[in-house]
């Protein structure tokens, strides 16, 4: 066995280990979100098209900020991603994936290193040994996938378009947009499109703990629904050590009054290592400790 093989075993172990423990972490937050105090409250209402100060203002410094940082400081990661989305009106099973990525990273108008990600599925057990590889302008801009669970032992290796409608299949977002840089930016651009409009309630919370890391949560409140807003509620946990997001959830509107939101989205980078030194090989499809030939 060689040395590759034995860190790779390794990494996988610890993965395994950390998936373990996640299992409580999105169902927590929201409950902690109706039991705390903010530490301060922006105002809840702007005029529509003002272009003064908005509630979402303090919201989208701290996100600027921290995106600069990552892109300055933040060369790759390791994390257990925990994903669960709804899809056309259904929300899905909680996804467990150990996640490798390599961020984009670009030197005078040109990208001198391209968005890298690989991922195996852990759980549930219909997806489990899935393997997903994708490089930013490599293998004509395909993804790569060998399919888990006992579909595994019956589909071979596909190489698939990130945008197309078998890759989208159960997917709100392509993996060209996966990874922290990429949610920081689409919460900018979010943030940057509702600031033209009124009615927006903004919070700031400290010391939330997401696995036992300590955060900063940020909470967006939409109150009254309107066809220009995504959501009813969006929080956003920034770990207050590494800096950047490691949580972020968002819920529809009530169905009737008191009940609890429906959620839209929500991802959980547990675990999260940075600047492992993730070498080439680990966004190479012909690397022999994967399943892909």
């Amino acid at each position: 066995m060689t040395q590759y093989d034995q860190n790779y075993i390794l990494g996988r172990r610890n993965f395994l280990r950390a998936a373990s423990l996640g299992l409580t972490v999105p169902m927590a937050s929201w409950a902690l979100a109706q039991q705390r105090e903010p530490v301060f409250r922006v105002a809840k209402k702007v005029e529509p098209g003002n272009q003064g100060t908005h509630p979402l203002d303090p919201a989208l410094k701290v996100a600027r900020e921290k995106l600069a940082y990552s892109q300055k400081n933040i060369v790759d990661y390791q994390c257990t991603l925990i994903k669960r989305e709804r899809i056309n009106g259904k929300v899905g099973n909680y996804e467990y994936m150990a996640t490798k990525i390599r961020n984009r990273k670009v030197q005078g108008g040109r990208v001198v290193t391209p968005l890298s990600a690989y991922m195996y599925f852990l759980k549930p057990d219909d997806v489990k040994g899935r393997e997903v590889l994708y490089v930013e302008g490599q293998n004509n801009g395909k993804l790569i996938a060998k399919e888990g669970g006992i579909k595994g032992r019956l589909i071979p290796t596909v190489w698939l378009n990130p945008n197309g409608p078998i890759a989208m299949r159960g997917q709100l977002y392509p993996i060209t947009e996966i990874g922290v840089e990429n949610l920081m930016v689409k919460l900018i651009e979010r943030g940057a499109r509702e600031r033209k409009f009124p009615e927006c309630d903004v919070k700031f919370y400290a010391n939330f703990k997401v696995n036992k890391r300590v955060c900063t949560k940020i909470e967006v409140m939409h109150p009254k629904k309107e066809k220009h807003f995504d959501f009813y509620m969006a929080q956003i946990f920034i770990d207050d050590q590494l800096n950047v997001p490691i949580r972020y959830a968002a819920y529809d509107w009530p169905r009737a009054q008191g009940a609890r939101p429906e959620v839209i989205e929500e991802y959980t980078y547990l675990q999260l290592q940075l600047n492992v030194g993730l070498k080439d090989d680990v966004f190479d499809y012909k690397n022999p400790a994967y399943k892909f030939t």
